[in-house]
């Protein structure tokens, strides 16, 4: 009987260990003087958005790549013009994490991704 607790739990253990869900944290910073609107952050089957990020403000968002694609970011400067990034290939199923540093008029991507 204790053998037979043992093996349940054993065989318990391994399948949550099988069980991870792969996430990427992607990390908005605002690098510049002036506020930034409507950023979009777009990446293979899923966006997520941020209204507004003020000079030097941070934002996070964890997601689940399930499709590989292009990373892509849209946002609004302060004087009111829409510019658009296209950043790297990120593939499905990723894990660790993206830093878009913004300013008025671009993006820049650091990837740590495993895949």
């Amino acid at each position: 009987m204790r053998t037979a607790k043992a093996v349940i739990v054993l065989l318990f253990a391994a399948m949550l260990a099988g069980c991870r869900a792969h996430m990427v944290t992607i990390r908005l910073i605002n690098t510049s003087i002036e506020p930034l609107s409507i950023i979009i952050v777009d990446y293979p089957s899923a966006t997520f958005g941020k209204d507004k990020l003020v000079p030097g403000e941070t934002f996070s968002s964890p997601v689940k790549l399930t499709e590989t694609g292009p990373l892509k970011v849209q946002f609004t400067d302060a004087k009111g013009a829409n510019h658009t990034y296209i950043g790297p290939i990120v593939h499905q199923n990723a894990e660790g994490s993206i830093e878009i540093k913004l300013d008025q008029n671009s993006a820049a991507a650091t990837i740590n991704l495993i895949h």
